[in-house]
């Protein structure tokens, strides 16, 4: 019973050692006003994030809309050569019809591809944009 009052006096003589917030010196309102930077650092972060993904979104939206608009147009180029190899006279003209097809596909493929590379740099720097002025700040 003496160890029990012993152990409980040496616990409350430790705990009124540890010093609170207070007694170090820090007020509730530099305490709330550290918190309030970190939720306003975090809601800022998070609200760029969101931005970015809807630059993104944007993005691949246009990418996608391009993509459609080439691969219509090329199938319809396809169909037509092809038509138009049906109805060939000779191996000749059949020759010619199949070439002429090949040049523009192929001029009509590098164009694509080109515009569809600038449309990925754009679409990363746009996503980019609102993170990046975040971490700037």
């Amino acid at each position: 019973m003496q160890q029990f009052f012993i152990d409980i006096h040496c616990a409350l003589h430790h705990i009124s050692l540890i010093q609170t917030p207070y007694e170090k010196g820090f007020t509730m309102t530099e305490q709330f006003k550290t918190g309030e930077q970190f939720q306003k650092a975090g809601k800022e972060g998070f609200d760029a994030i969101v931005r970015a993904y809807g630059e993104a979104n944007k993005g691949f939206q246009a990418i996608a809309a391009e993509v459609t608009d080439y691969s219509k147009t090329a199938f319809e180029d396809a169909t037509r050569a092809f038509q138009q190899l049906v109805t060939a006279k000779s191996a000749e003209q059949a020759f010619e019809i199949q070439s002429q097809y090949a040049k523009k596909a192929y001029d009509a493929h590098l164009v694509e591809m080109s515009k569809l590379g600038e449309m990925w740099a754009d679409l990363a720097r746009d996503a980019y944009k609102p993170v990046e002025r975040f971490v700037a700040k």
